[in-house]
C-alpha cells in the first residue's frame, strides 16, 4: 500500500470543482493510486507524471512518486489547462524535494 500525499494546491484545486462527480472519480483514483492502481498514466519530464481520467474537460492528476512509499499529488488540472499545469507540477515538485 502506497501513502499519497496531497499538496494544499492540489486540495483547493479538488475542492473548487462543481462537478460533483468529477470529485468522486478524481477521489475514487487517489484510493486507487493508494492500491499501486495508478490508471492510465503519461510521462511529464522531469520525474513528473500524469494519470488521466477520461471523464468530463479530460482531468489530469499530476504527482512524482518516491520509491514504494510516498506518492505526492502535486495538481490537478484538464487537458485545456495541461501546459500551465504541468508548469507548477514541476515547480511544485522541485520544492517538495527540499522537504524529503
Amino acid at each position: 500500500m502506497m501513502q499519497v500525499q496531497q499538496t494544499r494546491q492540489f486540495r483547493e484545486w479538488l475542492a473548487s470543482l462543481r462537478d460533483q462527480r468529477a470529485t468522486a472519480k478524481i477521489r475514487a483514483r487517489l484510493i486507487l493510486m493508494e492500491a499501486g492502481a495508478f490508471g492510465d498514466v503519461e510521462p511529464c519530464g522531469e520525474g513528473i507524471s500524469e494519470t488521466r481520467l477520461h471523464y468530463g474537460p479530460g482531468y489530469r492528476i499530476y504527482f512524482v512518486q518516491r520509491g514504494n512509499v510516498l506518492v505526492i499529488v502535486l495538481g490537478g488540472g484538464t487537458k485545456r489547462t495541461q501546459p500551465k499545469d504541468i508548469r507548477r507540477a514541476k515547480e511544485l515538485a522541485r520544492d517538495v524535494e527540499k522537504f524529503l
